[in-house]
């Protein structure tokens, strides 16, 4: 993974999401998250970083319970014909269901999507 792949990942979330506020950013301590392009591309674009800590999981569970979650039910024994192929399931898996969908006990048994809506009406930002 190289700092393009993380600042086009982010790209494409700040156009879809348009903040209009200061978003926490979480990462690992890869030299891609200290680039000055990564840097330079989160300050422009009003993001804040935040790291783990050096040899602590703890900070990456969502992430970590995320990525379980995902290579359980999309990719574990797949093999896809085409990228074109894993890309629409990989969208289908997030948009279709994680984001709008599953539940999370971390976030009061909720789906992503139905926090963050609730978040937004109880800080009167949109």
């Amino acid at each position: 993974m190289d700092r393009h792949l993380v600042i086009n990942a982010l790209l494409m979330a700040v156009w879809q999401r348009q903040p209009k506020q200061e978003v926490l950013v979480h990462s690992d301590q890869g030299s891609q998250y200290a680039s000055h392009d990564y840097i330079d591309f989160m300050r422009d674009n009003n993001l804040r970083p935040s790291m783990s800590r050096r040899g602590n999981c703890h900070d990456n569970a969502v992430a970590e319970s995320f990525f379980a979650t995902f290579k359980k039910r999309v990719t574990k024994r797949k093999i896809y014909s085409t990228r074109d192929e894993a890309k629409t399931e990989i969208f289908n898996f997030i948009e279709m269901f994680y984001n709008p969908i599953k539940r999370h006990s971390h976030i009061g048994g909720v789906s992503p999507a139905k926090f963050e809506e609730a978040y937004y009406l109880e800080s009167g930002s949109v």
